[in-house]
């Protein structure tokens, strides 16, 4: 049931809202006219800020919304440049942006949508040594990031600056959306107490995500920012909201804060902000230093030495460890296709013998390094083939496919 602007205690909005010019007033008329929402609501948002962590697939339809919605100020965290592979799904820039930073472009596109909105970029890696500097500012923030380190990192800076999370998620055809770390509600770590072992969940790279399905999970994620700062509804504090776009489904989870939660229970132990790499599990640079396994040190061949082998006809074998439908959109002739979550139990179907060279290669160079660790361990002499796919697109051949 929805409440008016003023009664509800979910509104983050500071007290002092101010005035709308005669502009806004008829920008924002269709706010205006609902009943619980009116010339307050309106006010709330643009005295609001709000930083959204990702410019992409889930940050462009977050920010376009929150933009024409009138927040007051925007802030974008993001660092890649726009690629032709992002305008499937991240309506925030066109075919004229590839090549160019996404802030940029992002910053066009949203002052040119609405002028009253103040945007604030930060061509920045969100890391622990910056977080809570970026972040304390905000009165509220948009998580739209796609990995599992990031995601932590951000919970616990919204936990130790008091800064609600509006958390959303998509993979291939599924999303979800809650709102973590206000005063009473649980937080991310509350639902999610660790994160899955490396590379057990594909990146949307890997993994691939239905274009559409951004738009909406992102247009929600701006709604539940919107119901915060307004004070109206019912936002998803301890509820965990997760769609399913194949069989359009949607289903809650409800989700209790646990009182013995490390960063925001009753008695924390964890006070500042760690090594997120570390605790995901993500080899560091320096891993090898201190004795762990670090992929870094892994034998690796450049894809220009392999086309020089493959033209002296010296080339050796080269086993694809992507899924079939990878192969389909981009092939450099591999010898072998043998998924990587298939390889331990297919490596009797390996077309080579222990101690022959085997070159490993996946679309970027990841999972082809767990491969070949792998497959060392088992005697056979392979490398992985640094890059992948993509290298091997950027350096040898354009006419691969990137994806």
């Amino acid at each position: 049931m929805s409440a008016s602007p003023s009664d509800n205690g979910a509104a983050v909005a500071p007290p002092c809202a101010p005035d709308l010019s005669t502009d806004e007033l008829q920008r924002y008329s269709r706010h205006l006219t609902l009943p619980e929402f009116g010339r307050e609501g309106q006010e709330k948002l643009k005295a609001t800020s709000v930083l959204l962590v990702g410019a992409g697939g889930l940050g462009s339809p977050a920010a376009t919304y929150l933009a024409a919605a009138g927040i007051g100020k925007i802030g974008l965290v993001d660092f890649d440049r726009v690629e032709a592979s992002n305008l499937q799904r991240q309506i925030l820039y066109g075919t004229s942006d590839v090549g160019r930073p996404k802030l940029d472009a992002a910053k066009e596109r949203l002052t040119d949508l609405n002028p009253h909105v103040d945007v604030e970029t930060h061509d920045v890696r969100l890391d622990s040594d910056n977080a809570l500097e970026i972040i304390e500012p905000y009165d509220v923030v948009a998580d739209g990031t796609d990995n599992f380190p990031t995601r932590y990192l951000v919970n616990d800076a919204c936990v130790m600056t008091d800064t609600p999370n509006v958390y959303a998620s998509i993979f291939r055809f599924e999303g979800q959306v809650s709102v973590f770390a206000t005063e009473d509600g649980p937080c991310y770590r509350c639902l999610y107490e660790e994160p899955p072992p490396p590379g057990l969940v594909p990146s949307c790279a890997e993994g691939g995500v239905l274009g559409i399905l951004p738009g909406f999970i992102g247009t929600l994620q701006a709604t539940e920012v919107i119901k915060l700062i307004a004070g109206i509804g019912e936002p998803l504090i301890g509820r965990l909201l997760m769609a399913d776009a194949l069989e359009m489904n949607f289903r809650t989870l409800n989700v209790e804060k646990n009182p013995d939660c490390p960063v925001c229970g009753e008695n924390p132990t964890q006070t500042e902000l760690i090594d997120y790499e570390a605790f995901c599990g993500i080899p560091s640079s320096d891993s090898s230093q201190n004795g762990t396994d670090d992929v870094s040190q892994i034998p690796e061949i450049s894809v220009q030495d392999l086309k020089k082998r493959r033209d002296a006809g010296d080339a050796p074998f080269v086993l694809d460890v992507r899924k079939p439908h990878e192969a389909d959109i981009a092939s450099i002739g591999a010898d072998q296709l043998i998924p990587l979550d298939e390889l331990e139990r297919r490596i009797e179907e390996i077309d080579a013998e222990p101690g022959d060279e085997i070159v490993v290669h996946c679309r970027s160079g990841g999972r082809s390094a767990k491969a070949t660790d792998f497959l060392r361990k088992k005697g056979f002499d392979a490398k992985n083939l640094a890059g992948g796919t993509l290298a091997w697109s950027d350096e040898i051949d354009d006419s691969v496919a990137k994806y």
